[in-house]
């Protein structure tokens, strides 16, 4: 399960996620990861503070589309404990929002972990790595 220390729980870093970061589709969901530079000053404003560590970070949007409060927080769970499993194949300072659509409420949990991590290794994310490597060279380890 995710540690509460690695949820996103302003909803600034919400917002700050969905807008400047990378998407990608999933069958089930939807996921935006911004990768925020180690370096302080970010050069992209993503970084507000230096106290950051930890990472990465999830949020989570399930919203009343995808059922009732009981199948919303079993498809949370479920996405928690993928974002757990996954989480690994991510640099440290990212920045994850998962939002969920209708259909993930009928997904198994390892069907949720496979689409996870199939999306953590996309090409998008890749590029938004390498990015951000640039912006700061050596500043995003390889796992």
């Amino acid at each position: 399960m995710t540690a509460p220390l690695h949820r996103i729980s302003r909803g600034s870093d919400f917002s700050r996620t969905l807008k400047s970061g990378a998407r990608v589709n999933s069958r089930d969901f939807v996921v935006h990861l911004a990768m925020v530079s180690p370096n302080w000053p970010d050069p992209r404003g993503l970084r507000r503070d230096v106290a950051m560590c930890g990472g990465p970070w999830l949020g989570l949007v399930v919203s009343k589309s995808v059922g009732n409060a009981v199948t919303r927080h079993l498809v949370a769970r479920r996405l928690r404990a993928a974002f757990a499993g996954a989480s690994n194949l991510l640099p440290d300072e990212t920045y994850v929002v998962v939002r969920a659509r209708r259909s993930a409420a009928d997904r198994s949990s390892d069907e949720l972990a496979d689409q996870l991590r199939d999306a953590f290794t996309s090409k998008r994310v890749a590029a938004l790595a390498a990015d951000v490597a640039v912006a700061a060279p050596g500043a995003v380890p390889e796992r």
